[in-house]
């Protein structure tokens, strides 16, 4: 299954060439997981919102320039693999069926205390199960 958020596109996310600055890209795959975490995540396991992660990768395909601003745009996720402490999540930036960009992104669960990578716990694994695409 595949969670989809809204990211609406500000003037100021645009560059001096007139389209969506490149590391913005990575802002609205963030704003995404976050969105799926809370509104998903979170009503399952209160008190978490599946946060206790970082990046371990990214990486971004620019297909089609995104020059109009003021306006929300989709941003599709899905799981594409689910590791022992890590998870792998694919977006798309979409608007009217076209779609602007792909991106992917490895997170890797941290262990708040010590800063160290951890199991992904069963209740984590089986939401993000859900939303397993390969």
């Amino acid at each position: 299954m595949k969670f989809t958020s809204k990211v609406f596109v500000r003037w100021a996310d645009l560059d001096a060439f007139g389209h969506v600055n490149n590391a913005v890209y990575l802002t609205y795959s963030e704003l995404a997981r976050v969105d799926w975490g809370g509104k998903q995540f979170a009503p399952k396991d209160p008190g978490s919102v599946l946060v206790e992660m970082t990046v371990a990768h990214s990486e971004v395909d620019y297909l089609i320039p995104i020059t109009k601003f003021g306006v929300d745009y989709d941003v599709n996720l899905w799981v594409e693999n689910i590791g022992n402490t890590s998870f792998t999540v694919a977006y798309e930036v979409v608007r009217d069926g076209v779609v602007f960009a792909k991106m992917k992104t490895v997170q890797v669960m941290i262990d708040i205390k010590m800063m160290k990578p951890r199991p992904i716990n069963d209740v984590e694994r089986a939401f993000l199960n859900q939303y397993l695409i390969s």
